[in-house]
């Protein structure tokens, strides 16, 4: 087992979570793109796709989905940030 692998707990900035969940907003969506054109690669049978088709549709099929959740949850957060900033915003001017 390397460095890398082992969880960091005396690090005061670190926070243990998946490989997913720094990609942001473009991160997700190149994730999606990528899983489109693996989809893409095992449909045309291409060097590289596994004999059992099945496969490679369903690694595709799970870039696609933890892209499409980040990209999701991102825009979401980003959402929710800007509601909690105007909402702040009005009750400062009421006041």
């Amino acid at each position: 087992m390397d460095d890398k692998a082992v969880d960091r707990a005396d690090e005061p900035n670190h926070i243990a979570g998946p490989w997913w969940s720094d990609l942001g907003t473009w991160g997700a969506v190149a994730l999606i793109a990528l899983g489109a054109i693996a989809t893409a690669w095992v449909f045309l049978r291409l060097p590289g796709t596994p004999q059992e088709r099945a496969l490679g549709y369903h690694g595709a099929a799970k870039l696609i989905a933890i892209g499409l959740v980040t990209v999701g949850c991102t825009l979401m957060g980003r959402r929710r940030g800007r509601l909690t900033a105007s909402e702040k915003a009005d009750k400062q001017e009421s006041a």
